[in-house]
């Protein structure tokens, strides 16, 4: 399945990752406060952000992923990333994974985000379940899928070892029944 879409909601417009976003990407993804309770450290060259768009370009072309860029609507300002990956069409079943620019916090946007993009693989594409891997020390990612419904599955113990920091993983997951119920 290739997943190519374009959303946009009152505030903002998401697209797919593409290669004149690099700088941008570069920005968010090496900030230090952005990237606290991240999978990876924070980026420390250009290249990271090059091969991130590579990568999506190749995830959506096999059907395994996809980054959406999120952008303000007037201004275009580059906000963060919202991703699917780990695909799984048999299921109907993706991870989910975000990221926001720290000036962008605290104003709604991400909730925003994952509205649109939750209501068009609901509905549009079809799928039953998305997961989340959050770190469980990040009070406000927990907030905002909470707020949209997503549930608590389980706590994976030391699961992340970025640096010299171990971490663990609260596994949230939303059923397509539950987001339609809402």
């Amino acid at each position: 399945m290739v997943i190519k879409i374009e959303l946009s909601s009152e505030r903002l417009c998401l697209r797919p990752l593409s290669d004149i976003d690099t700088q941008a990407l570069f920005a968010v993804f090496s900030d230090p406060r952005v990237m606290r309770y991240g999978s990876t450290p924070e980026w420390d060259s250009l290249a990271k952000a090059e091969d991130k768009v590579l990568r999506n370009r190749r995830g959506v072309q096999s059907g395994e992923s996809m980054c959406l860029a999120i952008f303000h609507r007037h201004d275009y300002r580059f906000l963060g990333t919202v991703d699917l990956f780990q695909i799984d069409v048999q299921c109907r079943r993706a991870e989910l994974g975000y990221t926001l620019a720290f000036e962008a916090w605290g104003q709604g946007y991400m909730a925003e985000a994952l509205t649109t993009l939750l209501d068009h693989v609901f509905a549009e594409l079809a799928f039953n379940r998305i997961e989340a891997d959050i770190d469980p020390r990040n009070a406000a990612s927990i907030a905002c899928l909470e707020r949209l419904g997503f549930q608590r599955e389980g706590l994976l113990r030391q699961r992340w070892i970025i640096g010299d920091e171990v971490s663990d993983s609260a596994i949230y997951g939303l059923l397509r029944e539950d987001w339609i119920a809402r």
